[in-house]
């Protein structure tokens, strides 16, 4: 079953075939989509999780909720970062569409319990509060702008699909750049990962020294 739904094969030349092209001064509305979602939304939404991350260090996460929250934000970035790897890679098919959906709900409740998780044991600053209505918003954006790009597949999808491929993870047709690529893939660790191994770091450093004391 595994194999069915990641062959092999298809990714060994993934990369050999011609990068999709996203011009920047084209008002074609799929251009200009696709060059929101691209270079807006998906950089953009690293900006709220830097100040959210900001937050949880101003009210001393590591000294009240501590490392069962911020595993719980750990698991939140793993929910919206799985589903963005297979739009940034992967052929955007009813199955790439069909973990988006269910990531995008997942995410959801998550947030509603990270939240209150979070104000039994420190203050959370309406500000925190705002910037969480980024976070719960540009995914849903993302995934709205996808599914508008990718109409058919839409429509394929709520029919359960017209064939093997639909629910295969395949490669793009057309890759993004590299350049692209790796760009963002810069931006996320900068701006996400490290932030947030840094919170994790000092959550599980300040459990393991109070533990240690007597």
């Amino acid at each position: 079953m595994a194999l069915r739904l990641l062959p092999r094969k298809a990714w060994r030349n993934w990369r050999r075939s011609d990068d999709l092209r996203i011009p920047l001064r084209s008002t074609d509305t799929e251009d200009a989509s696709r060059r929101f979602l691209l270079y807006g939304a998906l950089p953009l939404w690293v900006v709220p999780g830097l100040a959210d991350w900001w937050m949880h260090k101003r009210t001393r996460i590591e000294h009240t909720s501590g490392t069962k929250e911020s595993a719980v934000h750990a698991l939140m970035m793993t929910e919206a970062g799985v589903p963005v790897l297979m739009g940034l890679l992967a052929r955007v098919n009813p199955l790439v569409l069909t973990v988006m959906g269910g990531a995008a709900l997942v995410h959801g409740a998550t947030a509603v319990y990270d939240v209150s998780l979070a104000v039994g044991d420190r203050e959370v600053r309406p500000v925190e509060q705002h910037i969480h209505s980024f976070l719960e918003v540009l995914p849903l954006t993302a995934l709205a702008f996808t599914a508008c790009l990718h109409a058919d597949q839409v429509r394929g999808a709520l029919r359960g699909g017209t064939g093997p491929e639909d629910w295969r993870l395949l490669p793009k047709e057309r890759p993004l750049p590299a350049t692209y690529l790796a760009a963002l893939a810069g931006v996320i660790v900068a701006g996400v990962a490290v932030p947030y191994a840094e919170e994790l770091w000092r959550c599980l450093r300040t459990a393991a020294h109070e533990g240690s004391r007597p």
